[in-house]
């Protein structure tokens, strides 16, 4: 059974004689998947007032641990967001109610951004809608097949951190109570 990837190949063929269409038909058809996900993760949260960007800012708090806080400078670096973007983002999840911003209880000089209860809530109510449409995309496949897929692009996620920095690295915890941070 063909796909769209495979139309979008065959087009590609003609303009291109020396595409390699197995290296160009995993490729795309990743980018296309990420696309799809993205864009139903954005459905998802639209419908529960957030956009992505705010969920990657509540994601990046959450996954901090407990105290759930994080300084503006780190929160930038992990995002990969202009300093200036996020205190503007920043501002709008503060007055929304989603983050405060304190002084850190180990410098009173820092400032670090903090999960409210509401942030916290609001980042639990997107985790089903995101969970299942993981499992919609993935339903196709047996258990077996999902565990063939993992072992196959962990084999590509390995080769690609070989050669720089992890493609997922840890939050980097900024409490000193956490034993890694």
């Amino acid at each position: 059974m063909r796909d769209s990837i495979d139309r979008h190949i065959d087009f590609w063929q003609h303009e291109v004689p020396d595409l390699d269409v197995e290296v160009e038909g995993v490729v795309t058809r990743m980018q296309m998947l990420v696309r799809h996900l993205q864009t139903r993760r954005a459905e998802a949260l639209q419908e529960l007032g957030l956009r992505s960007w705010e969920y990657d800012i509540l994601w990046r708090l959450r996954s901090a641990g407990p105290p759930y806080s994080v300084t503006p400078t780190a929160l930038a670096v992990a995002l990969d967001t202009h300093p200036a973007t996020l205190t503007n983002r920043l501002d709008r999840l503060t007055q929304a109610g989603l983050v405060a911003r304190s002084r850190a209880a180990t410098d009173r000089r820092s400032v670090v951004v903090v999960l409210t209860e509401a942030g916290h809530h609001a980042w639990e109510s997107s985790i089903g809608s995101q969970s299942a449409a993981e499992h919609e995309l993935l339903g196709p496949l047996s258990p077996r097949e999902r565990e063939t897929l993992i072992k196959l692009l962990r084999k590509v996620v390995l080769a690609a951190e070989a050669d720089g920095p992890d493609l997922m690295p840890l939050p980097q915890r900024e409490d000193p109570a956490h034993p890694d941070g």
